[in-house]
């Protein structure tokens, strides 16, 4: 069994950034497709970035350029480093992992079927 425990949400200003963390218990990280999502109430979960194991990293439009993930094999951590916050980036933000052929076949940005999900941290970005 996979847990994944989500970190580092919390208010910002416009303009600033936040790191996310998401930390993988229970099994050999670097095996897994990760990815990160968001959601806000009302609205479908919306993918955000995803790293796959030989480190290929996808984003949606609405944030490339300001934000970058990346993956600590040591620390069997996830990262989601968000600069020039915006405050339509405001959501829950969630990390997810999948095998990786799962994943590659359904889409890294499709929240569909992913093998395990954490708990989500909130990110608010006020103007």
């Amino acid at each position: 069994q996979v847990v994944l425990v989500e970190s580092g949400g919390g208010s910002v200003q416009a303009g600033g950034s936040l790191r996310l963390s998401c930390a993988v218990f229970g099994y050999t990280y670097h095996g897994y497709y990760m990815g990160w999502f968001r959601q806000v109430p009302g609205k479908e979960r919306e993918g955000v970035a995803g790293i796959d194991v030989d480190g290929k990293s996808n984003y949606a439009d609405s944030v490339k350029g300001r934000f970058t993930i990346s993956q600590d094999n040591t620390k069997d951590t996830l990262y989601l480093q968000m600069n020039s916050l915006k405050p339509e980036d405001t959501a829950m933000y969630y990390c997810a992992a999948d095998q990786p052929p799962n994943r590659r076949a359904r889409g890294w940005s499709s929240p569909y079927a992913w093998s395990y999900w954490g708990r989500g941290t909130q990110v608010t970005v006020s103007s």
